[in-house]
């Protein structure tokens, strides 16, 4: 018996063996089914898709210009003799403005006008009397050399004829025949400087007086000019924005001594990239912003650069305030926002909902009846700082997740959390509209919590 006992023994340890491994192996499959039926759930927001009005904006930093400005500096330099505006004066086109020493330029213009009076009467006079007499004079000499010739002319005739009757001696033909030769040569002389002075004398005389007169006129004028110059005039409409000489002041040839400017119209200078600039046209609407005031100004877009700036391989952009605001001063850098596009009846999103993969491009993650997050690609086309368009891929009242949702697996359990109340902005309506959302949530979070154990019920 003893022995049957000893023998028996192991293989009662062998079984209390096999029953102990198999508990453990039954609690630990129990564990991991258990384990693998708790899928992880993250809490998120939603909002559904909904057709608006969105705008292409463009938003960066501008500096404000006036449109039409003038640094006023003079060509001479001379001491400043008087001032006849102060700063914030308003002023006019070609209002005097400031008066430089000019008794010495005045002196010189006294001296060219009087020659140049003098040039003038002296081409009256030779245009009046002196050419008429030389024309005169050569006409007589004309006729009295013709007349020689002439009388020479039948004196050879004649002395030849008495030569072949052999009346007189040949050295008496040939004096007449040199005498004849002199005649025509100094007839042919007076008939072509008559010629010559009737067709050439007068139009060059006339240039020769003409020329003179000219000369003096030229100098009188650069004279009267540097006078001028000592007459400080506004070259446009507008106000004195500076005037940093004060009267005695040495005013220095081509050193500004005045800045007008006209404050009428405003622009803000804003440099934007390439991509942006191409989106915009002249006439596209704009607002201004300024430090320290509620309302913007209303402005356009009246300027878009045809050319890059070299520096910087960006795009000049001007906007033109409509109606300047006192806030708006030259030299402030503010605020310019400009609307390229407006697309009515758009599906439209929060900008925060919109994500991007290199595989799939952009998507959207939506809230499914599931009770899972559901990935859907989009094709995006406006798109700002706040909201985007949504050209394709969900439609309108589609759950989309805007908080919670950035690299977050497609297919994962989700629960529907209720945005924050915003107590600076939010009012009642905000806030029962949040308790009923909230409250909808959670009935489907029941809902769906009762479903699951009903189903690992019936497993």
């Amino acid at each position: 018996m003893r022995n049957a006992a000893r023998y028996n023994r192991p293989t009662a340890n062998r079984g209390i063996l096999l029953v102990s491994v198999s508990a453990v192996l039954l609690i630990a499959a129990g564990c991991g089914k258990q384990e693998k039926e708790k899928e992880p759930v993250v809490s998120v927001q939603t909002t559904p898709a909904q057709r608006a009005t969105i705008s292409q904006s463009i938003s960066t930093e501008a500096v404000v210009f006036p449109v039409e400005q003038a640094t006023v500096a003079p060509k001479i330099t001379s001491t400043v003799k008087r001032f006849l505006v102060q700063r914030g004066a308003r002023v006019k086109k070609g209002q005097l403005l400031a008066e430089l020493e000019n008794a010495d330029l005045s002196a010189t213009a006294e001296a060219s006008k009087g020659d140049y009076d003098l040039a003038e009467a002296n081409y009256a006079m030779t245009v009046g009397a002196g050419l008429p007499q030389q024309i005169q004079k050569a006409e007589l000499d004309a006729v009295s050399a013709k007349a020689a010739f002439e009388a020479q002319q039948k004196i050879y005739e004649s002395r030849k004829d008495l030569l072949r009757q052999g009346a007189i001696p040949r050295r008496d033909l040939e004096a007449a025949e040199v005498a004849l030769a002199q005649a025509r040569s100094q007839n042919e002389q007076a008939q072509k400087q008559l010629a010559d002075l009737q067709r050439l004398g007068k139009e060059q005389e006339l240039k020769s007086a003409r020329g003179s007169k000219e000369s003096a006129e030229g100098k009188y004028m650069n004279a009267a000019a540097l006078l001028s110059y000592s007459l400080i005039k506004s070259p446009i409409d507008g106000v004195v924005t500076d005037r940093p000489l004060y009267e005695g002041d040495l005013a220095t040839a081509n050193q500004p001594i005045l800045t007008v400017m006209n404050l009428s119209l405003l622009i803000g200078k804003a440099h934007i990239p390439q991509a942006e600039a191409a989106q915009l046209k002249v006439g596209n609407p704009a607002e201004i912003t300024t430090a320290g005031v509620d309302e913007p100004v209303k402005a356009r877009v009246s300027l878009v650069s045809p050319a890059l700036d070299p520096g910087s391989t960006t795009v000049e952009v001007w906007v033109e305030a409509r109606k300047p605001d006192p806030a708006l001063r030259p030299g402030m850098t503010v605020q310019v926002s400009m609307t390229a596009k407006t697309v009515q009846d758009a599906i439209v999103v929060p900008a925060a909902a919109v994500f991007r993969s290199e595989e799939s491009g952009d998507y959207v993650l939506v809230a499914g009846s599931d009770g899972k997050a559901h990935q859907k690609k989009v094709q995006v086309g406006i798109r700002n700082k706040d909201s985007a368009q949504i050209i394709s891929g969900i439609n309108a009242g589609d759950p989309v997740i805007t908080t919670g949702g950035y690299g977050l697996p497609d297919g994962t359990q989700i629960k529907i959390e209720a945005p924050e109340k915003d107590e600076s902005a939010g009012g009642a309506d905000d806030q029962q509209k949040g308790a009923t959302d909230e409250k909808g949530a959670k009935k489907d979070t029941k809902t769906d919590g009762a479903a699951a154990k009903s189903g690992k019920g019936k497993e």
